[in-house]
């Protein structure tokens, strides 16, 4: 919207010209969220207070001071995440680019399956919500519809698999290129809700994530840069660092309240959404390898949940102490704080790889 008024008004007033640039909108994005969110997360945790009286069901084969110490605290803080965002980026964005429209499609279907999760555990007072068959297949119907839109609309779109640090190295995957789209973006939306399990744990990752797609995505957008990096060049897909930098704001605004002791969880609408982002942004930049490098904590997390269900069911045994990941450290009597900042740490440092990648090609 301020994009379009500043066209408007850019014969006039030749300042307003600085509203082209995608790193001055992607700082006002990121600015207009972080404010979003300090204004309304105050009313928005008390209205949940109010309403959800009993606030998040922790779960009871987790630890026991946990349980305690969590007990009360409203859930659903996604929602604040997800109304920051799309303020935000209506506010600075392209609204007639569709890799826009196209992301924040899938980031808010998603949010809004979160939200009805979150909403069932809530009406049950249990940490089952919807069924994991039900979330499993809307999840596959509109991502496969996200990405059917994508090659529909876009003429820079194509079923080619890139492959990190090789030069022109390409596999077309035909009509597999669906089933890949799928399994990236659904498994690295669940991914990141397995890791949503203590204090400021996934947010943080979240936004280190985001930031380095918000990178790709500024080089990938840029001819002259993707020229000098081997990058498959793809006409307007900068924007989407506009949107990534107003999901870190918003993020960042998130963490004033989810910092321990949290006031309010992300609850399924958080993590969901925020998974699913990164997944169809890794999708669109045609960097899906990429994101298992630079999310390769929230690939930690899912690989333990499957490997502890996979050998309790074959052999009766546990390799970790509990699943996911987060949580054999629990077990083993680290303190939440250190489990939280050494996994952060461990998020950055594969940021770092993956963007490090890039010059290696």
């Amino acid at each position: 919207m301020i994009y379009y008024i500043s066209l408007l008004l850019i014969d006039q007033f030749s300042y307003l010209n600085i509203f082209k640039y995608l790193t001055f909108r992607a700082s006002g994005a990121f600015i207009t969220s972080i404010l979003i969110s300090f204004l309304v997360g105050p009313k928005l945790i008390q209205y949940f207070k109010v309403k959800q009286k009993l606030g998040q069901p922790i779960r009871d084969d987790g630890p026991k001071w946990q349980i305690e110490a969590k007990k009360g605290t409203p859930t659903m803080g996604g929602t604040l995440i997800l109304f920051a965002l799309t303020v935000s980026v209506i506010l600075w964005t392209d609204l007639f680019n569709i890799y826009l429209w196209l992301v924040l499609f899938i980031t808010l279907s998603f949010g809004l399956i979160g939200f009805i999760d979150d909403y069932l555990k809530l009406k049950k007072f249990s940490f089952k919500g919807l069924s994991g068959k039900i979330k499993i297949i809307t999840q596959i119907f509109i991502t496969l519809t996200f990405c059917y839109l994508l090659l529909f609309f876009s003429e820079e779109s194509n079923t080619q698999l890139l492959f990190p640090i090789f030069k022109n190295i390409s596999l077309d995957l035909g009509y597999f290129w669906f089933i890949f789209g799928t399994l990236v973006i659904v498994g690295s939306s669940n991914s990141v809700n397995l890791t949503d399990g203590l204090d400021g744990l996934a947010i943080v990752p979240i936004m280190i994530v985001l930031s380095t797609f918000s990178i790709i995505a500024y080089l990938v957008g840029n001819a002259i840069y993707s020229d000098y990096l081997n990058l498959t060049y793809i006409s307007g897909v900068g924007e989407v660092a506009v949107f990534c930098a107003a999901f870190i704001g918003a993020g960042l605004g998130f963490l004033w309240f989810n910092a321990p002791p949290a006031r309010i969880f992300m609850g399924d609408t958080g993590s969901l959404s925020a998974g699913a982002a990164i997944g169809a942004i890794s999708v669109i930049t045609k960097n899906e390898l990429i994101l298992l490098v630079a999310g390769g904590l929230f690939v930690l997390e899912a690989i333990s949940v499957i490997v502890q269900v996979a050998s309790f069911k074959l052999t009766g045994k546990r390799v970790f102490r509990m699943a996911p990941l987060h949580h054999h450290f629990e077990q083993k009597g680290w303190s939440e704080s250190t489990i939280v900042i050494r996994f952060w740490i461990i998020s950055i440092l594969l940021a770092m790889i993956s963007l490090i990648t890039f010059k290696i090609r």
